[in-house]
């Protein structure tokens, strides 16, 4: 099963013991430590185990106070990094005079309503005396929970990790990946496998489905469907073939998962009896924290498009892409053919647009979010949530294509 981490970032000043926080949790060098600002140039991450919380990835960021053009870019980084965090550890060196990049991200943390512990990092013992002027600055700021060390001083260690386990409340992805898979029963994976698939092994979503599978005592059988026979002028032979797959069993599948590029096939040819579903369905829920039904709504919007409107289509990953590829070529010929002069635009790769941005489009069909962690696709949403950008998914779209009948039947497993 995919591990659940949960991801915890260190923000703050230049300076202010960052990745002195980080190296005291991970008990090595992990960031570059050193005096001169901004030596943080970029965000670090570390995969660790913490005791008594289980993986976590631990992020240390550069500075936000750095006033250079530089630092305008680390600084949306950072930002898009603090979206993305389940634990906000607000790093905050008392001794200092001005506190407006602490209260920016506080401000931030409050609007996201992230969870957030303070830790006062004192050069200087002395420099306890200065916390009380921090939270006379930054209104509210007392109200949460807040630890003073030394970043330097290995002996905080067992504190640091303590404090952390007694304030953050974990809240690791609880939603099953296939919730309606029962013990004993046969599950089918129509894995069409055309030129983008990587030899040697399955794609993500294929191949967590085997295993969560399996591990829940069921039996995954995959199945190679040839998508050009069956979408060729004699189809015929690539049906016997698959029917063929389905009769050789005594037990009858409980359920078919496809690749969603091939419903217009599989919502014509699984048996009734059989349930269907896909990959991408599979993954945005589960990504997205079981709110598969704001995708499913969000295909409504498909119904009031109008020429000059515009359409996002979402990749969260960078492959090459190949004639036929689903993102930038089949989604768009199947948008352009049935609304002739809707614009198609495409954001691919892990950064998303800003809200102000997004704000153009009136639906954005997103992919299954498989090469993102789950907090990065949850920062996604709530920030469209924020919009009130209606939001559908590859498998959702594909599936309506074929109609009412064949969308309510790929979303019913679900519910």
């Amino acid at each position: 099963m995919e591990i659940i981490r949960d991801h915890i970032g260190f923000f703050g000043k230049m300076n202010s013991g960052k990745s002195s926080l980080m190296n005291l949790l991970t008990q090595q060098e992990t960031s570059i430590t050193d005096i001169t600002p901004g030596t943080t140039a970029d965000t670090k991450v570390a995969l660790q185990e913490l005791h008594g919380l289980g993986p976590v990835k631990l992020f240390d960021t550069a500075g936000l106070d750095e006033s250079s053009e530089l630092g305008n870019k680390k600084r949306a980084k950072v930002l898009n990094v603090l979206k993305e965090c389940d634990l906000v550890i607000l790093v905050i060196d008392p001794s200092t005079k001005n506190f407006d990049t602490e209260s920016l991200i506080f401000e931030q943390v409050r609007e996201l309503d992230k969870q957030m512990l303070v830790v006062y990092n004192l050069f200087n013992k002395a420099h306890s005396a200065f916390v009380g002027n921090v939270e006379s600055q930054i209104s509210n700021l007392g109200l949460y929970p807040s630890l003073e060390l030394n970043a330097v001083d290995n002996s905080f260690r067992s504190l640091l990790i303590d404090f952390i386990l007694k304030h953050y409340d974990s809240k690791k992805n609880q939603v099953e990946l296939l919730p309606f898979v029962e013990r004993d029963k046969l599950y089918v994976l129509n894995i069409p496998m055309d030129d983008e698939t990587p030899p040697g092994r399955f794609l993500r979503p294929q191949a967590m489905a085997e295993e969560y599978i399996t591990r829940h005592w069921a039996y995954p059988v995959s199945y190679r469907m040839d998508l050009n026979c069956a979408r060729s002028s004699n189809p015929q032979k690539e049906k016997d073939r698959f029917d063929a797959f389905l009769d050789q069993f005594k037990q009858r599948p409980a359920a078919i998962i496809t690749d969603s590029q091939a419903m217009d096939i599989m919502s014509k040819w699984v048996p009734g009896d059989i349930a269907l579903t896909t990959f991408s369905i599979m993954m945005i829920n589960f990504g997205s924290n079981g709110r598969l039904i704001d995708f499913y709504n969000g295909i409504s919007a498909m119904n009031d498009l109008k020429p000059g409107d515009k359409v996002l289509i979402a990749e969260a990953c960078n492959h090459s892409r190949i004639q036929e590829d689903i993102g930038n070529v089949q989604i768009p010929s199947k948008i352009k053919a049935l609304y002739p002069g809707v614009d198609v635009e495409f954001n691919f790769g892990r950064e998303f647009q800003s809200n102000e941005n997004l704000k153009q489009y009136k639906l954005i069909i997103h992919c299954g979010g498989c090469m993102i962690s789950n907090q990065k696709l949850q920062a996604r949403l709530r920030e469209l949530r924020n919009t009130g950008i209606p939001i559908t998914n590859y498998g959702v779209f594909l599936s309506w294509l074929q109609g009412e009948k064949a969308l309510q039947r790929v979303i019913k497993p679900w519910f």
